[in-house]
């Protein structure tokens, strides 16, 4: 793999020009997604500042241009109309002041008034190296460009290290304000959400302390991509737990997971109803973002990047790495959050494919009712029905399994090469997404997903499956332009 100097890490963008030919190459990818957003050159990694506005999702990304290397980070910009169908705006904030000399790293958005805010954390370094977190705020000007405040809305708090990053802006109709929590890390190297309030979302912040979550004083590391998610009658604190390790997950230290509670924003504490849960239960799930002004007690809208924190990818090597998640419907069923795929998605069924011919399309959905009993499957199978990536479920226990360690392009094995879910209610239904490097399986209806990277080669097209009780496979049509726009 290649080594990358800090200067190399750190080169600035001056024209697309420098990342035609790499484009190029990449298209020709046969890894590249059709109905995922994906980078045009280069990383990407945590979705940011997704919100709706007047008919249209804005979604942005961490992008860094010169490969598949956590190097100078910018915003990229995409929007929808339905989100299924998305565009590429290009860049929309640049790493090119003093507060964010090495990177535009994750964020938020609100709406105020007719504009669309972004709030981010400018990651400073100094000749030395050292770090420095700067909270700041652009505004979206003309649809795809941000123009940035000429100072941050604060700066690093003494009382923490320095991993201060990743703020989310809400408002709390009971205090009248506005609150941003961001992921932190104590002088003893313990995970923690910290607040800021102000009656004005542009200016007047201050610092009210640390975010007190009864039970989860001592909870991983370091909390990444923390946010506060209103959804029925309950408040949610999503967030990302670093540096521990969890139970059926193998070595892996990056997890993203969340509480169901209840959010006193007087008195900064969020008390737990429950234990703390992942959100997905797959390999590849992280940094999971909600948008803002869906406006529907019962419903909000997550996506996620299709990655992890300090992992490598067969992509890596064509100067590619990344992608989102599809967008989630979320809702809250027994005390645990369910997540379907958002309605409209059927539009993108092109041929249905019979099941007999045994061969899988590059980009696929698959619905499979299941006898209550046990159940296996294998996707992406050699022609003689070995290898691929296994689906069992034993009824007894019910208890269901993904493998995905006999396929013939295996990474990150050290994290685990299978996980495993109880289901309450025995294995019924499952909805599958296919891209051409990407799976997701939705379970029940939402009871459990797993999302994961795949990277078949081209002997790996066939399935097996046990007796079901129906099973259709449509073919999808491409709704992500893999269109070159800086």
């Amino acid at each position: 793999m290649k080594k990358w100097t800090k200067k190399e890490l750190c080169r600035k963008l001056k024209s697309p020009d420098e990342l035609t030919e790499m484009h190029e190459q990449i298209s020709g990818s046969v890894y590249r997604q059709t109905f995922h957003i994906q980078p045009v050159t280069g990383l990407l990694n945590d979705p940011n500042g997704f919100i709706y506005k007047d008919g249209v999702w804005h979604l942005f990304y961490q992008w860094c241009p010169w490969g598949a290397v956590h190097g100078l980070k910018h915003w990229y910009h995409t929007t929808s109309e339905n989100l299924i169908n998305w565009k590429n705006l290009g860049v929309s904030i640049y790493p090119d002041t003093y507060f964010d000399n090495k990177g535009v790293y994750t964020g938020s958005a609100m709406q105020l008034g007719d504009d669309i805010y972004l709030y981010y954390t400018g990651n400073h370094r100094d000749d030395d190296w050292t770090r420095r977190s700067f909270t700041c705020m652009a505004k979206l000007t003309d649809g795809k460009l941000a123009k940035k405040y000429s100072a941050p809305l604060f700066g690093p708090c003494d009382e923490y290290t320095e991993n201060q990053r990743d703020p989310k802006i809400v408002y709390d109709e009971e205090t009248n304000k506005y609150y941003i929590i961001m992921g932190a890390q104590t002088k003893d190297n313990r995970g923690c959400a910290i607040i800021y309030s102000s009656s004005d979302p542009k200016f007047g912040w201050e610092y009210r302390g640390k975010l007190n979550v009864p039970g989860f004083e001592d909870f991983g590391g370091m909390w990444e991509c923390p946010s506060l998610e209103h959804l029925g009658d309950h408040d949610i604190l999503i967030f990302c737990p670093q540096h521990l390790t969890l139970e059926g997950h193998g070595t892996g230290t990056n997890h993203c997971g969340y509480i169901i509670g209840y959010m006193d924003y007087e008195n900064l504490t969020f008390t737990p109803d429950g234990s703390f849960h992942v959100l997905d239960f797959g390999f590849d799930f992280y940094a999971a973002a909600c948008c803002a002004n869906v406006n529907e007690k019962n419903k909000a809208i997550l996506t996620a990047w299709m990655g992890l924190p300090d992992a490598s990818y067969p992509t890596d090597s064509e100067n590619w790495s990344g992608c989102l998640t599809l967008p989630r419907e979320l809702s809250i069923r027994h005390r645990r959050l369910i997540q379907r795929p958002i309605k409209g998605l059927e539009s993108m069924r092109e041929n249905q494919i019979s099941p007999g011919l045994g061969m899988l399309p590059s980009s696929a959905e698959i619905a499979v009712t299941i006898y209550p009993e046990d159940f296996q499957m294998s996707l992406f199978s050699k022609k003689d029905g070995t290898g691929g990536l296994s689906i069992n479920y034993i009824d007894k226990i019910r208890e269901i399994t993904i493998d995905r360690s006999n396929m013939n392009i295996r990474f990150n094995n050290e994290n685990g090469e299978s996980r495993t879910r109880i289901l309450d209610n025995g294995l019924t239904h499952l909805r599958i997404f296919i891209d051409h490097s990407s799976i997701e399986i939705f379970v029940n209806d939402g009871d459990a997903v797993f999302t994961s990277r795949i990277f078949p080669e081209e002997t790996e097209r066939y399935f097996t499956l046990s007796d079901c009780t129906s099973i259709n496979i449509w073919e999808l049509n491409p709704t992500v332009k893999d269109d070159f726009v800086i």
